[in-house]
């Protein structure tokens, strides 16, 4: 059997939207899709991140690639070319573990949605074309070249390409006489580890796999990013996600059980002489609760511990709280019956892993932006903010605005 070695490349200086490679992208990080998809493929043996930058690094681990080294500073600038990245991968490799790869595949965190059998079917073509070089992902180009110009000096028009046999002036063809033509993608590149001391990415003999058009998702841009998240939240695309498919936002929301600590709080607790303990509240995240109330959504706070303060917090807010809880799950369940409300109507924010056997139990699983990693891949949405810093007044925000739109 091949071995095969996934690269994905990520530094830590993204200037069009910073810190993309880990922005959480409809619920993980943005690199998370792409180690999901290269541990998910049966053919790959293994995963490793290329990067300068210690969260990343984290980030990645964390969803189960290696981080066997960290990429030189001067090999992770914006003008950074691609192939010294490999052939430093590869020789570090080779020369700390005596590893040599027969196929190295790239995958590019910018581009997160993949369809699932993408990466199997790239390495099957490239072993049954022993005499090629390298396999690219390209999509169908949305605009023919054939009818794309370039300004000469003097500031005339003339044709970017030269007329294709049989087709005198292309430009004034219908499209469906102009050969078909590709856009390359960076949902993958399977690369014959020879090419590489050629001095290229690709070598010569290049082979497509050609994608379905809807999967042609590039993050460059802020407008790239809100667009793709659309999609990927909106329209059913079979893709490749970090765990278990997330579950949509429901379209009626009736209630929103929130844990506390690490929720409601940053997760850390203040105790004077007396064994008395304090903890910091968010005024942004009592607005969110006070307008979901507003809105007719019952709001109630589920504590693993019992604590004066978590009772002074909740009469606060005016929600009820509910305290010395171990089996979250199956209060819910009570609540919910009580409430005469269908668990497709409710919502469940946490934070750890003792939240996420609740998560089943409602139809939409939220956790802070800080959470427990595991936590994170068990929910259907990872807020932005952190516990205790404006996390439930994302979502009260988020929450709203699906109902006023539905």
């Amino acid at each position: 059997m091949a071995e095969v070695l996934a690269i994905i490349p990520a530094r830590g200086g993204s200037k069009s939207i910073p810190r993309k490679n880990i922005k959480p992208f409809a619920g993980h990080p943005l690199i998370a899709y792409s180690i999901a998809a290269a541990l998910q493929a049966e053919k790959v043996s293994r995963v490793i991140v290329s990067t300068d930058d210690a969260e990343i690094a984290s980030v990645a681990r964390e969803y189960g690639a290696e981080i066997p080294f960290r990429r030189p500073a001067e090999l992770a600038q914006d003008s950074t070319p691609d192939l010294p990245v490999f052939k430093h991968a590869l020789a570090w490799l080779e020369e700390h573990e005596n590893y040599r790869p027969d196929l190295v595949v790239q995958l590019r965190p910018t581009t997160p949605v993949r369809p699932p059998n993408l990466i199997d079917s790239a390495i099957d073509l490239m072993l049954e074309h022993p005499e090629a070089d390298s396999v690219r992902g390209v999509v169908p180009s949305g605009q023919n070249p054939y009818k794309m110009w370039r300004i000469t000096e003097d500031g005339r028009l003339a044709p970017l390409l030269e007329p294709p046999n049989g087709i005198k002036e292309p430009y004034n063809a219908p499209r469906q006489q102009l050969p078909p033509t590709y856009w390359q993608t960076g949902h993958i590149d399977v690369i014959r580890p020879r090419v590489f001391a050629q001095n290229s990415m690709s070598g010569k003999i290049i082979l497509p796999v050609v994608l379905d058009p809807i999967y042609t998702v590039d993050l460059d841009t802020p407008l790239d990013w809100m667009w793709a998240e659309w999609l990927v939240q909106n329209v059913e695309i079979p893709m490749v996600w970090p765990g278990r498919k997330p579950r949509p936002m429901p379209a009626r929301i009736k209630l929103v059980a929130l844990d506390f600590d690490g929720t409601l709080t940053d997760n850390r607790v203040w105790v004077d002489e007396q064994g008395r303990e304090a903890v910091a509240a968010n005024r942004g995240d009592g607005f969110g609760i006070e307008m979901l109330k507003a809105a007719g959504i019952q709001v109630v706070i589920i504590s693993r511990e019992t604590n004066p303060v978590v009772a002074a917090r909740a009469k606060k807010l005016g929600v009820p709280v509910f305290q010395r809880v171990a089996d979250k799950a199956t209060l819910i369940r009570s609540l919910l019956a009580e409430y005469h409300i269908p668990p497709e109507e409710a919502v469940f924010v946490g934070n750890d892993i003792n939240d996420v056997p609740a998560f089943a139990e409602v139809g939409w699983a939220v956790v802070v932006g800080d959470a427990h990693p595991e936590a994170k891949r068990a929910a259907d949405w990872v807020l932005s903010s952190a516990g205790g810093h404006g996390a439930i007044r994302e979502l009260a925000d988020l929450l709203l605005k699906r109902l006023k739109s539905a």
